[in-house]
């Protein structure tokens, strides 16, 4: 299994609305390109205080060729929408795992 993970550290004034959008609009979008057989959508709990409020959301994919379906026909458009939404009002990152 291939693991998905998108790191993301929110501003304050702006969570609510983002978890919000992201658990009914966003999520059920990449869920929607058939490409992901689940998700978690997590808060961090050990994070500094300083560093924000810092949530993760994991998609998980049977192989890195569906992944790489995702990535090539889907992610730009999803990312964008993202990124217009909440534009300077979050930092993110992205890392990719493996079942071990």
């Amino acid at each position: 299994m291939i693991y998905y993970n998108v790191t993301i550290i929110i501003d304050p004034e702006v969570e609510s609305d983002w978890i919000n959008w992201m658990k009914n609009v966003h999520i059920p979008e990449v869920l929607a390109t058939g490409c992901f057989l689940s998700h978690n959508f997590c808060k961090l709990l050990s994070v500094e205080p300083e560093q924000g409020l810092t949530y993760s959301i994991q998609y998980k994919c049977k192989d890195m060729e569906t992944y790489e379906h995702y990535k090539s026909n889907y992610a730009a458009g999803l990312q964008s929408e993202h990124q217009e939404r909440f534009r300077d009002r979050f930092i993110g990152f992205r890392s990719l795992m493996e079942d071990v």
